[in-house]
């Protein structure tokens, strides 16, 4: 019997290899395929009466025949029948796919400007890590012990008294740490905070920038923000700054741009007061000087921070910073800078 299968499978090549047409082929395919007269459906019956001894032996043999006939065939149709492949044929006909083009999200845009702006200013671009300590976050910011923004509902705290940075300031400390002034950095990150709701996200960047050298003054302050704010949103912008507290500087202020959607006149998205309030900033305190080994009579500083979403929420009119972290596509094929 096993000499039987290896017949019709010498057949079976010399008849496949004489067929040059469908026709034929479809021939060979009756002779050996086919249900009732079919040469491999007759090994099949004869399967039953074959010795049990050597059954598997011949049914194993019968089913590798079936194979190789099977395979061979779609093979030959494939080069003999166009458009038979598995794969339908190509209609160069039809019309193209439309491809969109990938961009940068909203957030990395507005950073690489941000980067952009400070690098022709001659800063340097520098990064710290998002867990930290509670002495680069807290302490060597000249923040109490008893300061509210230590409180648990607005610090992520992890374990080993490590905790998620709430703002991109250790980065000014680990930079000072490493260097001598002059200094001139800026260092963008993301940071975390408990808030949450559509001003507020509990992840969010910040860019914070510091300037340490002898005979820094206020007045390099102001004139930095204004330069920047103008790059950012137009030459016509207007800056104020308003007497603030914050911990790590002295004086501390807040600064506001002239409102970029009423030109100043006042309306609804500036509460009528012509202003929108950007963020914090103001000289470097004392005793952050001290906390990093500089000399606070010898050296001076700035320096100040605010929200990448909050430039990129009043570059673009965007209303709700949850936008920019669920990935909506709709939403994000708006910015295809």
């Amino acid at each position: 019997m096993q000499s039987r299968v290896h017949e019709i499978r010498r057949e079976f090549d010399r008849d496949l290899a004489g067929a040059r047409d469908p026709e034929a082929l479809e021939r060979v395919r009756a002779r050996y395929l086919g249900r009732r007269a079919g040469l491999l459906t007759g090994l099949l019956r004869d399967l039953r009466e074959v010795p049990s001894a050597g059954r598997a032996a011949f049914g194993k043999a019968v089913n590798d025949l079936k194979a190789h006939v099977e395979e061979a065939l779609e093979a030959a149709q494939a080069r003999l029948v166009p458009g038979s492949a598995r794969e339908a044929p190509i209609d160069l006909t039809l019309p193209g796919r439309v491809q969109r083009p990938g961009a940068s999200h909203p957030i990395t845009q507005v950073s690489a400007l941000i980067e952009e702006i400070f690098l022709e200013m001659g800063y340097t671009l520098e990064s710290g890590p998002q867990v930290e300590t509670d002495f680069y976050n807290f302490e060597a910011l000249n923040i109490p012990a008893h300061h509210p923004a230590r409180d648990m509902q607005d610090t992520f705290y992890v374990e080993g008294g490590l905790l998620l940075r709430t703002h991109t300031s250790p980065v000014q400390i680990r930079t000072m740490q490493k260097r001598r002034p002059p200094v001139r950095m800026v260092a963008l990150g993301r940071v975390f905070r408990r808030d949450s709701d559509i001003t507020h996200s509990p992840v969010f960047h910040q860019v914070e920038g510091l300037v340490v050298a002898e005979g820094i003054t206020f007045a390099h302050l102001k004139g930095t923000l204004a330069h920047f704010c103008r790059k950012v949103f137009g030459k016509g912008i207007r800056i104020r700054l308003r007497p603030s507290y914050f911990p790590f500087v002295e004086p501390g202020a807040e600064y506001d741009i002239s409102c970029i959607f009423c030109g100043g006149s006042g309306c609804s998205r500036c509460k009528g007061t012509g202003y929108i309030e950007m963020g914090g900033a103001g000289m470097v305190h004392p005793a952050v000087f001290e906390k990093v080994g500089y000399d606070p009579e010898l050296f001076t500083g700035f320096a100040f921070g605010l929200g990448i979403e909050r430039i990129a929420m009043l570059k673009h009119g965007i209303d709700d910073i949850r936008l920019f972290f669920e990935n909506d596509l709709r939403f994000l094929s708006q910015f295809p800078g």
